[in-house]
């Protein structure tokens, strides 16, 4: 090989993505305007107060005997910043709000609720004495945070109720350290989903380079290359190192937006490092499904629809979009481990030389590698027809 050749190679390639307005956006503007979507959607920008959540509580019990508990009750639900709560509403009201999203949750409060808690301190030891009761919860089934959220808030609130605000001073054998000690970090929405951008706006390579490939051969390019002395193996050097180039591009340009509108990751020279080189990894895999779909297509427009059998499934399955815990699906995406990646380093501020960081770009490589050969190959077959 002739870095000569693969120099001109390196400069075709940067000339035509800075004089192509479409690819200019796709790498560089809609990156930028993707983080700023997020985050002004995810609380990112302008989000200065914490998150809370409204419930209303339904009061039954406010005329029986020992009704004294359940103001107490209500006093502890208060006491939660993260709640906001209302106690002037009807039930009909609040279910209406409810299935409107204006409430998050409702409590209502029975009969008789007093008379438990005064039964079982009457005789604490005795379950058979108990006057037994129950709350009544509801949950805004619109939300995916509020029922993991709001219910052990409520179940900490009636703790604390039943048996005083120092439970957790009784003595015991096994004790659980004391909250205050451990130092908090509150996070928006943006700060679980930014890890996400940074192999989204990657993905978009794979049809760069698949409409470029494309077009090149109808425009009869890439014979007039073969003309020259220039080999297979130097012009894939060259659209590897320029389309690489171009990922660590889109990777800066998002980080440096993402901090712009308020991500706010733990920096550091070791996780940056590391962070890059995942990305530059996954950058190999997206050369290659372009590779593979570029020298598959007949013109440019069919590159671009072809492009999307790669990058849908690895969006949605392997970035910010993916929710819940991961499934064999999500494993099977490169885009998955890059995302995990950079979240076990800036979001659980994990040690860059860990072994859960470098299992994930070791599986990451060996996708990336077997898919850039499949390119390759690919290429060095189809791309003289």
């Amino acid at each position: 090989m002739k870095w000569q050749r693969i120099k001109g190679i390196i400069s075709k390639e940067f000339t035509r993505m800075t004089k192509d307005p479409a690819l200019i956006f796709l790498i560089i503007i809609f990156p930028v305007l993707l983080t700023i979507a997020f985050g002004f959607s995810f609380g990112a920008i302008g989000a200065t107060e914490d998150t809370t959540y409204k419930i209303a509580v339904i009061n039954e019990d406010v005329n029986g005997d020992y009704s004294e508990w359940a103001d107490y009750f209500i006093g502890n639900l208060s006491s939660h910043e993260i709640l906001v709560v209302q106690t002037e509403l009807s039930q009909d009201d609040a279910e209406d709000q409810l299935q409107e999203g204006q409430l998050s949750g409702l409590v209502v409060i029975p009969e008789g609720f007093g008379v438990s808690i005064y039964s079982y301190w009457l005789n604490p030891l005795n379950g058979s004495t108990w006057v037994n009761s129950s709350l009544s919860l509801q949950l805004d089934q619109g939300s995916m945070v509020v029922k993991d959220l709001i219910p052990p808030v409520i179940q900490q609130a009636l703790t604390e109720t039943i048996y005083g605000p120092e439970t957790s001073s009784i003595k015991n054998p096994v004790s659980i350290g004391v909250p205050n000690l451990v130092e908090v970090e509150k996070n928006t929405t943006f700060d679980y989903f930014a890890p996400g951008l940074f192999a989204f706006a990657t993905i978009f390579l794979i049809m760069t380079i698949a409409e470029g490939l494309a077009k090149e051969k109808e425009q009869g390019m890439m014979k007039r290359i073969y003309l020259t002395p220039t080999k297979s193996n130097e012009i894939m050097t060259g659209l590897t190192i320029s389309n690489m180039t171009a990922a660590m591009a889109q990777t800066i340009v998002v980080f440096i937006m993402a901090l712009i509108v308020g991500y706010s990751p733990e920096i550091t020279f070791g996780n940056l490092f590391v962070g890059f080189i995942a990305s530059l990894i996954f950058s190999l895999t997206c050369v290659g499904f372009g590779l593979i779909t570029g020298v598959l297509s007949k013109n440019s427009g069919m590159a671009t629809g072809m492009s999307f059998i790669f990058i849908m499934p690895m969006m949605f399955l392997g970035t910010f979009v993916s929710l819940g815990e991961p499934t064999i699906a999500n494993r099977l995406m490169p885009s998955f481990y890059v995302t995990e990646t950079f979240k076990a380093l800036f979001l659980r501020n994990a040690n860059p030389f860990s072994s859960i960081v470098w299992g994930n770009i070791g599986i990451l490589s060996g996708i990336s590698t077997f898919v850039f050969l499949l390119g390759v190959l690919a290429f060095k077959r189809f791309s003289r027809t």
